[in-house]
C-alpha cells in the first residue's frame, strides 16, 4: 500500500518517536498508539531514532521506510543526523527532517497534529498545509517553546528574535494549540498575542506501563546498590538545559565530606561526554546508558531519592517529561530548579518532593541526605506523587482530552467548508 493510499482520522508528523526513550517520542508514540486502539486510523511521519545520542539507531536509517507499530502506519524518513549538535547543526536537522516530510505524499486526514519541537520541522510541514491543504485542520501539540528557552540559556539579540518570528507565525496559524501546563499556555498567549480560546491543555503522562512499582530491595539487588548508599537517580537527557553541572558539584562535595550519597546519571544526550569528563576522579557519581523500560522502572523504585536538575535562570518553559515517570515510581522528588519556575510549581503541587535553589550543589546534596535518610517523609512523598499522577497524569485522562480536540478540530472544519466543495483538498 502506497503511504497517500487511503483515509486517516489523524496524521501525526513527529520527528520524534519509538523507540527513542525520551523527549517528544513517549507522547508521540503512546498518542498514536492509543488513538488505534480506540478504533481511529493513524499515519505517523517520523524520523529515524536518533535521540538522544544524535546517532541513528542500529538496524534503522533508509531513505523511507514503511512500518506498522501496534496498528499504526508509520512512516520513517532519513534526514540529516549530525555528530555534534550544535545550535547551528541543530537547525539544519530539524529543517532536513521538515522538508523531507513535507515533500512527501500524506494521505487525506481528518487531523493533522504537528509536534513542537521541532520547532523548523514544524513551520515547513505548517507551510506545506497552508499551501497546499487549507482544509485540513492543523492542531500543534507545544512540548517546549524554544524562544523561551533561548532566552532563559542565555540567548538573546537576532537570533531570539527569529526563533519567537518564526514561533507565532507557526502558532497563529493553526487551528489549535495544545501546551502541556498552564505555564505553557500563559506564554504561548502573553508573548505569541494567541486567543486563549485556540488553546487546549492537555498534561504529558508517564510513559510506563500502568502497574505496581517494583520491589524496592530485589530491584537494588539486580543493580547493584546494595549497602548503605543513599542512591539519587537523575534519569532522562543531559543536555545544555539541564545544566547537570550541579550535579557533578554536588557528588564532589560527597567525596569531600564522606557522604554516603551516590548520584547514578541514567540516559544520554548532548552534554554528557563533557559532564563525564567534569566528573573524572569523582567517585560519588556513575553514568549508565539509556535503559529499558523494564531495567529504568528497576532504577526509580531502587532509587533512595529522584533529581530533576535544570540550569539557572530555566523557570518558565521548562516541565520536564521525566517528572510523570519519577511520580509513578513512588520515590520521593528532590528538585534543584528556579524555586518559582514550572518545575517547582509541579513538585510541590503534586507534594511528591522538595525544591532547592538550581546552581547550588551544597544544597542539593544537603537535600539529598536529608530525604533519603528520612525513610517516613520519603514515602510519604513518594505516595504524593503516586496520588497525583494517578489524579491527574493518567494516559486515559489525556487521550480522552486529546480525541475532544480532534472531533471539536474536525467539526469546526466542515462547518466551514463550502457546501459545493468535496472532501479532497490539493495533495502533492
Amino acid at each position: 500500500m502506497r503511504e497517500a493510499d487511503g483515509f486517516a482520522d489523524v496524521q501525526i508528523i513527529s520527528v520524534h518517536y519509538a523507540p527513542e526513550p525520551t523527549g517528544n517520542a513517549p507522547y508521540s508514540t503512546s498518542l498514536a498508539r492509543e488513538l488505534v486502539r480506540r478504533g481511529r486510523t493513524v499515519r505517523v511521519t517520523a524520523a529515524h531514532p536518533f535521540y538522544p545520542g544524535w546517532r541513528i539507531y542500529e538496524g534503522y536509517g533508509g531513505w523511507t521506510v514503511r512500518e506498522d507499530d501496534a496498528g499504526v502506519r508509520l512512516t520513517r524518513l532519513r534526514h540529516f543526523v549530525p555528530s555534534r549538535p550544535s545550535s547551528v547543526m541543530r537547525l539544519l536537522s530539524e529543517t532536513s527532517f521538515g522538508f523531507r516530510a513535507a515533500l512527501s505524499r500524506w494521505a487525506p486526514a481528518r487531523v493533522r497534529i504537528l509536534v513542537s519541537p521541532a520547532l523548523f520541522a514544524t513551520a515547513v510541514a505548517m507551510a506545506r498545509s497552508v499551501l497546499l491543504d487549507r482544509g485540513t485542520p492543523v492542531i500543534v501539540w507545544v512540548q517546549d517553546l524554544y524562544g523561551v528557552g533561548l532566552s532563559e540559556t542565555g540567548g538573546g539579540g537576532a537570533a531570539t528574535r527569529v526563533v519567537r518570528a518564526v514561533e507565532r507565525w507557526v502558532l497563529a496559524r493553526a487551528t489549535r494549540v495544545v501546551a502541556i501546563h498552564e505555564r505553557f499556555a500563559a506564554a504561548i498567549e502573553r508573548d505569541y498575542a494567541i486567543d486563549p480560546g485556540r488553546i487546549d491543555i492537555v498534561r504529558n503522562w508517564t510513559h510506563l506501563a500502568d502497574q505496581p512499582p517494583p520491589d524496592r530491595a530485589r530491584a537494588r539487588a539486580r543493580l547493584g546498590w546494595e549497602g548503605d548508599a543513599i542512591v539519587a537517580v537523575h534519569a532522562g537527557n543531559m543536555g545544555v538545559k539541564q545544566g547537570l553541572d550541579t550535579v557533578v558539584q554536588a557528588a564532589a562535595l560527597a567525596d569531600e565530606q564522606g557522604s554516603r550519597v551516590r548520584f547514578v546519571m541514567v540516559g544520554n544526550g548532548s552534554d554528557r561526554e563533557r559532564l563525564m569528563e567534569a566528573a573524572e576522579g569523582v567517585a560519588a557519581i556513575d553514568f549508565v546508558g539509556t535503559l529499558d523500560d523494564d531495567t529504568f522502572r528497576d532504577a526509580l523504585a531502587a532509587a533512595d531519592v529522584l533529581v530533576v536538575n535544570e540550569r539557572p535562570g530555566v523557570a518558565e518553559m521548562s516541565v520536564p517529561s521525566k517528572l510523570t515517570s519519577y511520580f509513578t515510581s513512588g520515590r520521593p522528588v528532590v528538585a534543584s530548579v528556579d524555586p518559582g519556575g514550572a518545575s517547582a510549581e509541579e513538585v510541590r503541587r503534586a507534594g511528591a518532593g522538595v525544591v532547592v535553589p538550581s546552581g547550588d550543589g551544597a544544597a542539593l546534596l544537603a537535600a539529598v541526605e536529608e530525604v533519603g535518610l528520612d525513610t517516613e517523609r520519603a514515602a510519604r512523598l513518594g505516595a504524593g506523587g503516586q496520588r497525583y499522577r494517578r489524579e491527574q497524569l493518567s494516559k486515559e485522562a489525556a487521550v480522552d482530552r486529546f480525541e475532544a480536540i480532534l472531533d471539536s478540530s474536525a467539526g469546526a472544519a466542515r462547518s466551514r467548508a463550502p457546501a459545493s466543495n468535496g472532501t479532497a483538498s490539493p495533495r502533492s
